[in-house]
């Protein structure tokens, strides 16, 4: 079989402006139109948009509310530079940082909200996870 590559997810949305500063100014997202509605870029990875004024077809049989998402980014960095990026965007830190393995393996990760309540991770590999077991 050939392998595959995972391309884009969908999340719901219920603000496109806030929604669009969050993913962009927060997270570095490109933000392009997509249909009707948007997308958030990350490379050649996005998340694609659901939000106000969109009737998408098809969806999920019990499609995710606003605030229902539960997504992860890599930080090229260090936790430590990922907390202090989020401070200076006035971002609350849920939990962090803790040792989390991942899709690279070993890494240190913090949680924080987007604008809808969903919970958003960074995690970063940048120690491997050295700080403590996991």
């Amino acid at each position: 079989m050939k392998k595959i590559r995972f391309d884009h997810c969908v999340i719901r949305v219920s603000n496109w402006g806030l929604s669009h500063s969050f993913y962009r100014d927060v997270l570095g997202a490109e933000v392009v139109p997509q249909g009707e509605g948007w997308a958030y870029r990350f490379g050649d990875t996005q998340l694609n948009c659901h939000g106000p004024g969109l009737d998408p077809k098809p969806v999920a049989k019990r499609p995710v509310q606003p605030g229902g998402s539960d997504i992860c980014f890599e930080w090229p960095g260090t936790v430590e530079d990922a907390m202090g990026h989020l401070e200076s965007h006035g971002i609350h830190i849920e939990l962090g940082p803790v040792n989390r393995r991942a899709a690279k393996g070993k890494g240190r990760s913090i949680y924080f909200r987007d604008p809808d309540g969903s919970l958003l991770e960074l995690i970063s590999y940048a120690d491997g996870g050295k700080a403590a077991p996991l």
